[in-house]
């Protein structure tokens, strides 16, 4: 048997990471001394520890790692792997969106003109994966109690949804000739789908194989300037017209900082050949 401080040695695992594997049900110690209380561990741990390191520089969590620990089969493994591979793949496909529209801003502020402030670009935007809430409220300005609702469900419901910048979309349902208010559908990118609740839905948004795009700095008063530009644009575009179910995706914004100035939403709306 090996105290806690040699097995470290042996393994070139540090002290604190072994008793973090104790505490998450992991690794945990093949005896505990009951006079002094140190951790006890044989040379047979190894290899499950080796298991825990190769899983861990894979990037899965402890929870994943236990469960795979727990039905340790090829099989199984194999298909856990391939759903890694997956979500890193996705990961990536977002991240270079993501550096697309950084250059944009970047163009955008370098060529300071009004015109090419609400530049539009044409892209197809691939489905995802949502929980989404879907309400008619009174106006626009409502919205904001929406994703209240939403992120208070998804804290209660303990929803592991996507953490990066670009994780949440709200879709205006315009082409249904409402009479009167809204119809606001708020939406957050999730990893994976479950059973909904109520009027909350778990839904895959549909991919959009042309959709127009716009990139809007600056408070929310300033999205309605780059509508006015989009119809420009249209009118100048005659091959596309105006699809419904347009969206607008957060990019940052109050949760990011404190000055409106800074905030930074994409507008997308997907076009039509004629």
């Amino acid at each position: 048997m090996l105290k806690i401080g040699d097995f470290s040695k042996l393994t070139h695992v540090s002290v604190r990471m072994l008793r973090y594997y104790d505490r998450q049900g992991l690794l945990k110690p093949s005896a505990v001394d009951p006079v002094t209380g140190y951790r006890m561990y044989s040379a047979e741990q190894v290899p499950e520890l080796q298991k825990i390191i190769m899983l861990r520089d894979l990037n899965f969590r402890s929870s994943e790692t236990k469960e795979l620990l727990q039905n340790w089969d090829d099989g199984y493994l194999i298909q856990s792997l391939h759903g890694k591979i997956n979500d890193i793949e996705e990961l990536i496909t977002r991240e270079k969106r993501r550096i697309e529209q950084l250059r944009s801003a970047i163009a955008h502020i370098e060529a300071n003109k009004f015109d090419q402030y609400y530049n539009v670009t044409v892209k197809s935007i691939p489905a995802y994966s949502v929980i989404s809430l879907r309400k008619k409220v009174d106006n626009h300005f409502e919205e904001g109690k929406l994703w209240t609702e939403l992120m208070e469900f998804v804290k209660q419901e303990h929803i592991d949804y996507e953490r990066s910048n670009q994780n949440s979309v709200a879709i205006y349902h315009d082409g249904e000739h409402l009479d009167s208010g809204v119809d606001i559908e708020v939406c957050l990118f999730v990893k994976r789908t479950g059973k909904g609740k109520g009027a909350f839905t778990y839904r895959t948004l549909e991919p959009v194989g042309k959709m127009a795009c716009m990139m809007v700095y600056g408070p929310y008063e300033n999205i309605a300037g780059a509508y006015r530009s989009f119809a420009d644009w249209l009118d100048k575009n005659q091959p596309y017209a105006m699809g419904s179910t347009s969206r607008q995706v957060t990019i940052i914004d109050h949760l990011d900082t404190d000055n409106p100035e800074e905030y930074l939403t994409e507008i997308q709306i997907p076009l039509i050949e004629l």
